[in-house]
């Protein structure tokens, strides 16, 4: 197959989960306009970042294009007159650093190409739908019998990933989704073992995965050919959302916040735990358990993107796990993940911040159970449980599977060690990654105590301490060195005692101020 055999130069393998960060160092007045230089960066490390320079206007624009979110975003408003005063341009700075918080602590907006590509063009200036339209055109001149329909626009978080509508030319009314992803910063396969992986994935049949029609890939993309769902993703379920419209308009502002009924709740993550069991038991790496993932047949959860992990794509919820060192392997991120998507079936919300400290009132306590095994401080801290451990907890444990279908999925031996080294790579960057962010974080927290008031008062008394200590000891010194020279005096021949010079006084050590 002539599958883009020279794909398009200018492949990065960024991770697009690291946080971007943003702050206005200043602001210069033009004459007609005022230019704000922003320091962004990427990560925890400062050698990481550069600046760019934004109008007001470049705000606004950006704004707009977020209103397909339904957010209430605080962008400060337009000023025509009077908007190069020095007092009105230093508020709408702290105005527009509010905002730039706001939409780098979102998780969804933060990920999405817009924001990325206003703070970081270097890397995000690449039209991303072109490039996946060639890699298709170079597939279906190999591939006839295939046709687009049309292109789903942004139905998906990720930037390098784009999806199109497809129909089989003999069968018009049959629609599929096809998927394009470029490689990932953890494709740790080599290309022929990647290959063979990805062609490999329509023979796997299991009742909770979802069935692959047609996958092919190249040396620096994958391509994969699924059945369209019309009823859309258990997230569309959860968000009551239209499965073709752009991620953003589907679940960044949902209308109504309703969880799912208790009976949903038990089968969906049942059958959720059942197919990440068997693909632990398989020795294939997943990672990427997200409700997006997780298509919905009838009342059957399908898991999605098996292609993820062997294509090197970071996780969704990567930004939430690196920060904890115990989990650390792919089936600890899998159980973590799970708890996010029990904690949005439960809620029919994300959780406002991980770790969760305590939980809303729960259809169950068997639910909040699971979640405090997954989300909560004690289990960020000491670990992730099991999936078999989850499999037996009373909330799982006596839901009733019914399905004829036999799993299948033959891996050969030397493509399995192939997989199991990759994995351990992947890993391997996790924890890195993890420890640089914990490192950092102590440092922070040592330099945020040392800079405190209470730090800086407590300093000055210990230098005052010190002080008047070394004032006595030097007092006491000469003091003896005096009484000695008069013992030695009388001890000699007799001579008139005469008087002692008055003694110089004792040296006071300089107090200086604390650093």
């Amino acid at each position: 197959m002539a599958f883009m055999e020279k794909p398009p130069a200018g492949k990065v393998l960024l991770d697009d989960t690291v946080p971007l960060t943003a702050a206005i160092e200043a602001s210069q007045s033009l004459q007609s306009h005022t230019e704000y230089i922003i320091r962004v960066q990427r990560g925890i490390s400062v050698e990481n970042s550069w600046q760019i320079v934004r109008r007001y206007s470049d705000f606004d624009l950006l704004n707009n294009s977020l209103q397909i979110a339904g957010l209430s975003l605080p962008l400060p408003p337009k000023k025509l007159i009077g908007n190069m005063d020095r007092e009105f341009i230093a508020e709408r700075q702290k105005g527009l650093q509010n905002y730039l918080n706001v939409i780098t602590t979102n998780h969804i907006l933060s990920n999405c190409e817009l924001v990325k590509k206003f703070l970081d063009p270097n890397n995000y200036s690449a039209n991303y739908t072109e490039i996946a339209l060639q890699h298709v055109s170079m597939f279906f001149r190999s591939e006839p019998k295939w046709e687009v329909v049309e292109p789903l626009k942004d139905i998906g978080w990720r930037i390098r990933k784009k999806y199109f509508l497809m129909k089989i030319k003999n069968q018009p009314k049959e629609r599929l989704v096809l998927s394009w992803a470029d490689l990932g910063p953890d494709k740790y396969l080599s290309d022929k073992d990647f290959q063979c992986l990805i062609k490999l994935l329509p023979s796997c049949l299991h009742p909770y995965i979802y069935r692959v029609t047609f996958a092919t890939a190249n040396e620096s993309s994958a391509l994969l050919i699924r059945v369209f769902n019309e009823k859309g993703t258990l997230k569309d379920l959860i968000y009551k959302a239209k499965p073709k419209d752009p991620f953003l308009k589907k679940y960044c502002s949902p209308k109504k916040v309703q969880g799912l009924e208790l009976q949903q709740i038990k089968t969906y993550g049942r059958q959720v735990l059942e197919v990440l069991k068997f693909l632990h038991d398989k020795g294939f790496p997943y990672g990427h358990l997200h409700a997006s993932n997780v298509m919905l047949d009838g009342d059957t959860c399908r898991l999605l993107d098996l292609e993820n992990s062997l294509l090197g794509l970071p996780s969704f919820y990567r930004s939430y796990f690196s920060q904890f060192r115990k989990i650390n392997t792919l089936e600890s991120v899998d159980v973590h993940c799970f708890g996010h998507l029990l904690y949005e079936m439960t809620y029919g919300r994300p959780p406002d911040s991980v770790p969760v400290d305590s939980f809303p009132p729960a259809p169950s306590m068997a639910v909040v159970a699971v979640l405090e095994s997954t989300l909560s401080c004690e289990a960020c801290k000491n670990g992730m449980p099991t999936v078999s451990r989850l499999l037996q907890m009373p909330l799982f444990s006596d839901v009733l599977l019914t399905t004829s279908e036999k799993p299948q999925f033959k891996i050969p031996t030397k493509l399995k060690e192939a997989l199991r080294i990759a994995k351990e790579c992947i890993e391997k960057r996790l924890i890195e990654e993890q420890k640089q962010i914990h490192q950092h974080r102590r440092l922070t927290r040592a330099q945020s105590h040392h800079g405190s008031e209470e730090e800086r008062k407590k300093r000055k008394i210990l230098a005052r301490k010190k002080s008047k200590r070394s004032a006595v000891e030097n007092s006491e010194e000469h003091s003896a060195k005096y009484s000695n020279s008069n013992n030695s005096a009388g001890s000699g021949a007799s001579s008139p005692l005469t008087s002692p010079s008055s003694p110089t006084p004792p040296s006071t050590a300089v107090e200086h101020a604390p650093y």
